[in-house]
C-alpha cells in the first residue's frame, strides 16, 4: 500500500476542549449540577470548592445512562464556572494548561 493510500485513511482525533464541547452540546444539564452544588457551597461559607470532587458527588448522582463524564473535563468545567461566575472565581485553585 502507498503512503498516500495511509494517509488517506488516518482519524481525526478531537482535543479534550473539543471532547468536552461535544459532550456539553450533548448534555447541557452537566454543567448546570456543579453550578447549582458551587453555588449552594458558596452559600454555606466554603472557601475552596474541588471540582473534582463535585464530579465524584455527580456521578452518584446521575442516572446510569449518562456517560462521559470524563475526569479530564474537570478544569474546563471549572474555568466555564469562573468565566461564568467570576465571584465565584476564589473558590477553585485551576491547575495551569498545558496545551
Amino acid at each position: 500500500m502507498s503512503i498516500a493510500a495511509l494517509g488517506s485513511h488516518r482519524t481525526t482525533v478531537r482535543t479534550i476542549t473539543e471532547q468536552f464541547h461535544a459532550f456539553d452540546a450533548r448534555n447541557p444539564h452537566v454543567y448546570r449540577a456543579p453550578e447549582r452544588m458551587t453555588a449552594r457551597r458558596l452559600a454555606t461559607g466554603a472557601t475552596r470548592v474541588s471540582l473534582k470532587d463535585l464530579f465524584e458527588d455527580l456521578r452518584r448522582q446521575l442516572p446510569s445512562g449518562v456517560t462521559g463524564l470524563n475526569n479530564n473535563y474537570t478544569a474546563l468545567h471549572a474555568r466555564r464556572l469562573i468565566d461564568t461566575h467570576p465571584h465565584s472565581a476564589r473558590l477553585f485553585e485551576p491547575r495551569r494548561r498545558a496545551a
